[in-house]
């Protein structure tokens, strides 16, 4: 059994869902405030003693910068204040579609910011769905990466939908809709797209048997709803039943709610690892909580349990 005391921190974009894990855990929040500046400029401080304990700390870090800044601050103030161990929990890793040089004189972005993380003085890092699996190997320490799996599968069994069919938005998501397919028992459609520019899809047509299926879209995040909804509307032409969305990720910019609202798809699956717009128009919109997956793996990491075998994959 571990010897050190764990104690739960929260950054302030995920707050909400922070409360949702710890209350999964059996536990609370530790008591930690962020000064602000009248210049824009912020410091966290942490309220009680967290000498020798491992410090968990969640946050998100969806735009605005800020909550990646927070987050390396929060890990810096604990390491300075001798936790014996820093942990961070990020449900969405921002960044993580900069993975590669795509063109030249461009970052990678995602390898930046586990450069940050790692020289701020993180142990280990905990995430959802990683857009690239490859970027925990952009990380000298340990990476939890978690699947959302876990909770949507169950949810798509409950519906009991007949004439399933799972299926990727593009051919970089052929692995994660065979996944699902494989345990759903259902065959797979894939979408193939061509971009016109970044965030603009140009052309798309399918792979596979569309017509008299009830159809699921799988992806790790959806962001302008563009390809999402490019892809439903072609699906419903083809003779598709009904189109449905299951996302881990709603980062949701731009006019992506009118999208989705305006497209033929029934209804868009969403974890809470980024927070909705409670301005929008939400009636499509159906959230599943990652919390107790995530209370579930850090109870496992603290007790030095194995996590592998509560996912699908």
């Amino acid at each position: 059994m571990p010897i050190h005391k764990i104690k739960f921190f929260s950054g302030r974009s995920s707050r909400y869902l922070a409360e949702k894990i710890v209350a999964s855990y059996g536990t609370t929040l530790g008591d930690s405030e962020v000064l602000q500046f009248s210049d824009g400029e912020f410091q966290p401080y942490y309220n009680e003693s967290i000498r020798g304990c491992t410090v968990f700390i969640i946050q998100s870090t969806f735009p605005s910068s800020d909550n990646l800044m927070e987050l390396l601050m929060m890990i810096d103030a604990a390491r300075r204040a001798s936790a014996y161990k820093v942990i961070a929990v990020m449900p969405y890793f921002g960044w993580a579609r900069q993975d590669r040089k795509d063109r030249p004189r461009v970052p990678i972005g995602a390898k930046l910011v586990a450069n940050l993380l790692v020289a701020a003085g993180v142990d280990r890092i905990m995430t959802m769905d990683l857009h690239a699996d490859q970027i925990q190997g952009f990380f000298d320490v340990p990476v939890d990466a978690l699947y959302a799996s876990g909770i949507f599968v169950p949810y798509i069994q409950s519906l009991n939908i007949e004439d399933l069919s799972i299926a990727a938005p593009d051919m970089g998501g052929a692995k994660r809709a065979n996944a699902y397919a494989k345990h759903l028992h259902t065959p797979i459609i894939i979408s193939h797209k061509e971009r016109a520019k970044a965030n603009v899809v140009g052309s798309m047509t399918a792979i596979g048997e569309v017509e008299g299926r009830n159809i699921i879209i799988v992806d790790d995040m959806i962001d302008t709803a563009g390809t999402i909804c490019m892809a439903a509307n072609m699906l419903m032409e083809k003779g598709a039943k009904s189109v449905r969305a299951v996302i881990t990720h709603p980062v949701l910019s731009g006019a992506a709610y009118e999208r989705i609202n305006d497209s033929q798809l029934q209804e868009v699956i969403v974890t809470d690892t980024i927070p909705l717009n409670p301005e929008k128009d939400l009636h499509k919109f159906t959230v599943l909580t990652v919390a107790d997956i995530f209370a579930n793996v850090i109870e496992r990491v603290h007790n030095y349990k194995e996590i592998s075998s509560i996912f699908y994959k």
